[in-house]
């Protein structure tokens, strides 16, 4: 789906298998892909590349708002690829821990998945992209969020969605931390709500909105 001449999303749908929602912010110098998503399921993002012209190699910049296996298991295409990878050091540390069991149930060596630099909190440039990377826990210890001030764009892997917020329950999780973090995200002006399943929300009012009726409707519950 094209949302602007330099913003794409990949919405994934599916009634049976669960995938993340990628997103790809395209410029005259770089381009930039957030969560590849499953390995399984990365046949959709190549078929979306595919679609604007673009392959794996035109890649420059991978980023994985946290390390689930839904939003990072895909990094593995990119090990051969000139783009290099992002995480926040928080996430990473949770990877380590649970390195043990990710290859004993799933075959995924840790290796396939170690960035190429760990993102901090503050501005990061790419060329001329540049995102604002806010630290948002609850979801996951290490998770993020991209804003991009140029678009009004923001990235919220698994913290909120349209009408509903991030688990609490999975490694990492902490419901006190998922609602301060939200509640920070939705001070910002903001005209493309981007999360990592679900649909797209846009308009900037529309946006407010959402973040209004999730802390109305769910934070009693976390």
């Amino acid at each position: 789906m094209k949302l602007k001449p330099n913003l794409h999303a990949f919405l994934w749908s599916s009634p049976t298998a669960n995938n993340c929602n990628t997103y790809l912010i395209c410029s005259p110098e770089k381009t930039i892909l957030i969560d590849p998503g499953h390995a399984a399921h990365f046949g959709h993002v190549r078929d979306e590349l595919d679609r604007i012209d673009l392959a794996i190699d035109d890649i420059d910049l991978v980023i994985c708002t946290h390390a689930h296996p839904d939003h990072i298991e895909a990094v593995q295409f990119f090990n051969d690829a000139p783009a290099r990878f992002a995480l926040h050091a928080a996430e990473w540390a949770l990877v380590e821990k649970m390195a043990p069991m990710l290859k004993a149930s799933m075959e995924i060596e840790l290796e396939m998945f170690r960035p190429d630099f760990f993102l901090e909190e503050g501005e990061l440039t790419v060329g001329d992209i540049s995102l604002e990377v806010f630290h948002t826990p609850g979801h996951s210890p290490g998770g993020i969020t991209l804003y991009w001030s140029t678009e009004k764009a923001l990235f919220t892997g698994d913290l909120i969605f349209k009408g509903g917020l991030g688990r609490t329950d999975l490694p990492g999780g902490n419901g006190r931390q998922l609602k301060e973090s939200i509640r920070r995200m939705g001070a910002l002006d903001s005209h493309w709500l981007l999360s990592g399943h679900g649909e797209v929300v846009s308009g900037t009012e529309a946006v407010k909105t959402n973040f209004k009726q999730v802390e109305q409707m769910w934070f009693g519950y976390v």
